[in-house]
Order: C-alpha cells, then structure tokens, then sequence
C-alpha cells in the first residue's frame, strides 16, 4: 500500500480515537490518549519514509493529535485541564526514558534473539525522548496559552465565545507545531544527518503539520459536539 495512503489513514485513525476516547471516557480518555501519542510517535519518529514528494519522519500524524486533544480540553475544560493534559505527556515521556534506558543495561541470555534489535532501535532513545520531551512541553504549553489568547481575542471582537473555534484551534496549533517540528529535528537529529537533509526533514514535516492542522478542524467541531451532548462518561 503506498505510503500516502497509509499517512490518510492513520490520519483518520489517530484524530478518530481520539474522539473514540473522548465519547467513552471523557477527559480521562484524552489523558489516556495524550499517553499514547506520547509513546507511540517518539518510537515511529525513528522510521523516514518518502510520501507525496518529500522525505520525513514517521509519527508526524499522531503527534499532531496531541494538540487536538489539549485543544478539545481547552474548549470544553478549560486552561488548567489542558496543561494538565501537558504535565501527563510530559510525565509519561520521562517515565519511558528510564524504563527503555534500563533495558540497555541487562545481560540478554544465550537463546535472546530480540535484543540486538531492540537495542538497535532504543540506544538513541534517550536523546531522541530528551528533545522531544523539550520541545513537546514548550510546544504543548504555548498551544494552550496561545489558545486561549485567540479565544479572548474573537471573544471580544464578536461577542460570542462559541464562534470562531477554527480560528482558535488553527491559530495556536500551526504555530505551536512549528515551535515543536524545529526543536525536535534539529535536537534529535543533528549529527545523524547533514544539514540540508535536515532543512528537508523539518521542512516536509511542517508541510505535513500544515495540512494535519486544517483537517483537524472538523474533529474538532464534531468533539465539542459531543461534549454538549452530555453523553460523555466523565
């Protein structure tokens, strides 16, 4: 299946459980989610694939749920749900730099076939989680302030809180996005490729951001939706 494909698809799988969760679970299921996004995107992150022309890193997608989940907690929790939302991520990217750096230091047994791959895969997980987790606190952080900024500005230009959502949740995500996309590839990445291959890499990745972004804004109506509903198991 090519690669594009796969990218529109996980885009749709990584937006739509999230809402999933947030329809089961509440404000827990984001949390929960924010957990997972965490995780999972610091581990495909090490995977470069080729995809509409460009040459990126893998994990693009399901981090870029991360800013719709503390967007939706914003919208419908407030500012301190959100950062809470932050501190989780945070606190799970720490947990995950210790765990995965002790399992360098065990002595495999004789009949282990896993651990020169995993080893392979994890010894450049602690700087990789290290920057990332830099650059998804100061991201993550600014989204939700700069969120709130947007919110208070349309609030007061027009009257109505509720109106102008895409204006909030593309304002703060775009440029959260570019704040974290730059951080992340030139900390994690710096030594391991040449510069221009770095340039292409951020600059790839942020085309990716640009679109993950805009289409993220109906998920994020469709949330805010379900939260009125009063349906949610919170």
């Amino acid at each position: 299946m090519p690669n594009e494909i796969l990218l529109v698809f996980s885009l749709f799988i990584a937006f739509g459980g999230l809402l999933v969760f947030f329809r089961l679970f509440g404000k827990g299921g984001i949390f929960a989610w924010t957990a997972i996004a965490t995780i999972t995107a610091n581990i495909e992150v090490l995977i470069l694939i080729k995809a509409f022309g460009m040459e990126q890193t893998l994990g693009n997608v399901i981090f870029a749920s991360s800013f719709l989940a503390t967007d939706i907690l914003s919208e419908c929790y407030g500012k301190k749900t959100a950062d809470k939302a932050v501190y989780i991520g945070i606190g799970t990217s720490v947990a995950f730099i210790l765990l995965s750096h002790l399992w360098m230091l065990y002595t495999p047994s004789a009949n282990d076939w896993a651990s020169p791959s995993i080893r392979n895969i994890f010894s450049n997980t602690p700087r990789i989680m290290l920057v990332s987790l830099i650059g998804y606190a100061v991201s993550e952080l600014f989204d939700v302030w700069a969120y709130h900024k947007w919110w208070n500005f349309t609030a007061k230009k027009c009257g109505d809180g509720r109106r102008f959502l895409w204006v909030r949740n593309n304002g703060s995500t775009l440029i959260s996005q570019f704040i974290n996309i730059v951080l992340f590839n030139f900390g994690a990445f710096w030594g391991m490729y040449d510069m221009h291959t770095l340039f292409v890499i951020t600059a790839s990745s942020y085309v990716i951001y640009i679109f993950t972004s805009l289409l993220d804004t109906p998920f994020m109506y469709l949330a805010r939706r379900i939260y009125g509903s009063h349906k949610i198991n919170d």
